[in-house]
């Protein structure tokens, strides 16, 4: 009896299993897996006469390229394109672009690379001074511990030296692989803390907790000063939520360490933007761009949507639902989440009953591929991680 069921390909691995178990060889799988899976790929203020010849090439090769209906007329000078095709097809426009005229050779290297950084293999160690974490193997649980009298979520609890030794410890135990130190609220109100008080927040515990647990420490700040004491204390990461873009001086002395991991996140004033997605992740880019000229290795970079942060409720909410466009960018993401307004508005409920809503974002972002989860609720999160894992990481 015919048995008939649709097979949902996600990359070139998903393609190859799915292939391979039809019985063909090696080198079948191989030459049929690109022809398998399918990419849309928006390119934006493309040259009317690029655009006329971008769509000749894919429509050739048998893909698609939508473009502005002024295009036929001449009547606009720059279009978006969204081109339509399986990676094959993709990799015959590209071998073609790079010998056309107006950007089209340029923009050939940038499709690639964008290709690559979506079927790129996601298994890989991250260094962090020594401690090893399996990004792509599972996904990595950051443990928030805020060091302030005003944070939005647990602002006060953790305050002295011995109260916030013993959490980071408890969170280790209950399955927190890095513990992120934060001296300075980051929630909109919040008054902003000078250098003298951020250190003195921060360093006794750090120096506590490198002698004391075994996990990767992380400084959250955005102050250089503040990282490169930090550091020199023993830290292994840091994570600045302005993307290096609050101090020039930040990338410079993470650079100074080859095995420090960086975070940057996107941030802004405001909420305002011209096309969301698009700024969002031109923004991290500039910020890649300032670490990779600094000197940060690119394999120490890890990049971070920045909820909660430049964006309104519906807008976060936009960027959760698109959070798998963060891989064409190739590096690890994090996903910082956990009891943020996004989900007190979307469900009506104050900052400690929102632990189920911090679970669906977990989970929902696990499957779109991030790496690391930040969160407060380490027991509960670390089931939400290790049952999603469990599906997702087949």
């Amino acid at each position: 009896m015919l048995k008939v069921r649709a097979i949902r390909v996600g990359d070139i691995e998903d393609a190859k299993r799915e292939i391979a178990l039809t019985g063909a060889d090696t080198s079948g799988v191989n030459i049929m897996s690109a022809k398998a899976v399918h990419r849309v790929i928006r390119v934006t203020g493309v040259p009317v006469k690029a655009a006329v010849i971008l769509k000749q090439e894919m429509l050739s090769k048998g893909g698609e390229a939508a473009v502005s209906r002024g295009v036929g007329n001449l009547s606009v000078d720059t279009t978006d394109v969204l081109l339509m095709g399986t990676i094959k097809q993709f990799h015959r426009v590209i071998n073609k672009l790079k010998a056309q005229p107006f950007g089209l050779s340029r923009l050939a290297d940038v499709l690639c690379c964008t290709l690559n950084n979506l079927e790129g293999d996601s298994c890989r160690a991250l260094n962090c001074r020594g401690y090893h974490l399996p990004l792509g193997e599972r996904t990595i649980i950051m443990g928030i511990l805020n060091i302030t009298p005003d944070s939005f979520s647990d602002g006060g609890r953790f305050f002295d030296l011995d109260t916030a030794v013993k959490h980071a410890r408890k969170m280790v135990e209950l399955g927190a692989d890095i513990i992120d130190i934060g001296g300075e609220s980051t929630r909109p109100t919040a008054d902003p803390v000078s250098l003298e008080e951020e250190l003195e927040r921060v360093l006794p515990v750090l120096k506590k907790l490198v002698k004391e647990i075994d996990v990767p420490i992380s400084v959250d700040t955005y102050k250089a000063e503040v990282a490169r004491q930090a550091l020199e204390e023993g830290a292994h990461l840091i994570n600045d939520v302005w993307g290096l873009k609050a101090d020039p001086d930040m990338a410079d002395v993470v650079a100074r360490y080859q095995d420090v991991p960086l975070v940057l996140m996107h941030n802004q004033k405001g909420t305002e933007y011209s096309n969301m997605m698009d700024d969002i992740l031109s923004a991290l880019g500039e910020s890649v761009d300032m670490a990779l000229q600094a000197g940060v290795k690119k394999e120490n970079i890890i990049i971070d949507p920045g909820i909660g942060f430049g964006k309104d409720t519906e807008q976060n909410l936009e960027v959760m639902h698109r959070l798998w466009e963060f891989r064409t960018l190739g590096y690890p993401v994090l996903l910082g989440t956990s009891r943020k307004s996004m989900i007190g508005n979307t469900l009506n409920l104050p900052v400690m009953e929102r632990v189920e809503g911090t679970a669906a974002t977990v989970t929902f972002g696990i499957a779109q591929g991030v790496d690391i989860v930040r969160v407060h609720d380490i027991k509960e999160m670390a089931r939400v991680v290790r049952m999603t894992d469990a599906m997702v990481r087949r």
